[in-house]
């Protein structure tokens, strides 16, 4: 179907692409990348899931959005996530969860060789997983495509990140997030969800990362960004709220944030950056956190400031009883779409 022949008002048809879009890779701008993946998460499962909520949801939401009306006629094509990745991701899971089930217990602790082998492997797929996802960046952006990764847990775009540090690319990183993720292989893991942003900030091209919506983090990552303020700038909810209580408007709040980053601008949302009444499935919902028109407004002001978005992730969507948490997670990835579209 082309576009001339496709209604944006009419219900989407089943046989559509995300967002109930009739184009192809080829036709589409902007490619979606699905990475089904989430080996540590230590709490509530399910973001592998969180793509195929998404783009369920994204079938019944309507394309003429209030701040990029014409944003579907760019296309947005999901990519395909390999089954080769699928069955390695499931069978690491079992060995994971020993992992984990032994740190809850104690045992970990008390046997720590005993448990060397099952980290060297769970190291060993996610790094496969990360080769094919960096290559698949890769192939993408060299037909000069807009490309974005929905998870998954928020371990999934550390491969992003590998492929800008390859092509030598200076920029900022824009993260949105209950937790700060800045732990030295959380529960040993090497690339845990809670770890994805130490990992990244070992790369010399990353030049600031900006965290936004913080109520949950432990004292060693406390440490960490406050010994590195020339590149961490984190701004805690509680300071936030504090600050709006006392007369000062999120306006204001903004502008200090996009005042600390580059001009290239990675996006990285953790939907547990929302209020969890937005997300009740989240894997780590935490009180507090942005309201939704809060996160709408800080994406349009990343475009209006003139800064330029180089890739985007959004992570931690999980399917729950109804559709609600994708319907979210759909509407979320849409604005981070038109906020990196040229």
């Amino acid at each position: 179907m082309t576009e001339q022949q496709f209604n944006p008002n009419s219900a989407a048809r089943q046989d559509a692409g995300l967002f109930g879009l009739p184009f192809d890779a080829n036709q589409s701008q902007i490619i979606i990348i699905p990475v089904e993946w989430e080996l540590t998460v230590s709490y509530g499962k399910g973001t592998a899931g969180g793509p195929q909520a998404v783009r369920e949801a994204s079938m019944q939401m309507d394309l003429n959005n209030h701040d990029f009306p014409e944003l579907w006629k760019a296309g947005i094509w999901m990519d395909e996530w390999p089954l080769h990745l699928r069955d390695l991701h499931d069978k690491m899971v079992p060995l994971a969860d020993t992992i984990i089930s032994a740190a809850e217990t104690g045992e970990l602790d008390e046997h720590p060789k005993k448990f060397a082998r099952l980290y060297e492997v769970i190291a060993q797929a996610t790094q496969q997983k990360n080769l094919w996802l960096k290559e698949r960046i890769k192939f993408w952006k060299a037909k000069g495509k807009i490309v974005g990764l929905l998870g998954g847990d928020h371990s999934i775009p550390l491969a992003y990140h590998q492929f800008f540090e390859e092509e030598g690319i200076r920029y900022g990183i824009l993260m949105v997030d209950a937790h700060m993720d800045l732990r030295n292989a959380y529960e040993g893991f090497q690339y845990s969800h809670a770890s994805i942003f130490y990992n990244v900030l070992q790369m010399k091209h990353v030049e600031k990362m900006v965290q936004v919506g913080i109520r949950d983090y432990c004292h060693e990552e406390a440490v960490f960004a406050s010994s590195r303020p020339d590149r961490i700038k984190v701004f805690f909810d509680r300071d936030l709220r504090r600050q709006q209580f006392e007369g000062m408007n999120w306006k204001n709040q903004v502008d200090s944030i996009l005042d600390f980053l580059p001009d290239q601008v990675y996006l990285s949302v953790d939907i547990d950056g929302l209020d969890p009444r937005l997300c009740p499935n989240t894997g780590t919902p935490v009180p507090g956190g942005l309201q939704f028109e809060e996160l709408m407004y800080l994406i349009n002001r990343v475009k209006e400031s003139g800064k330029t978005v180089v890739g985007f992730d959004l992570c931690e969507v999980s399917p729950g009883a109804d559709e609600w948490d994708g319907n979210v997670g759909s509407r979320v990835l849409f604005q981070l779409c038109g906020a990196a579209a040229i």
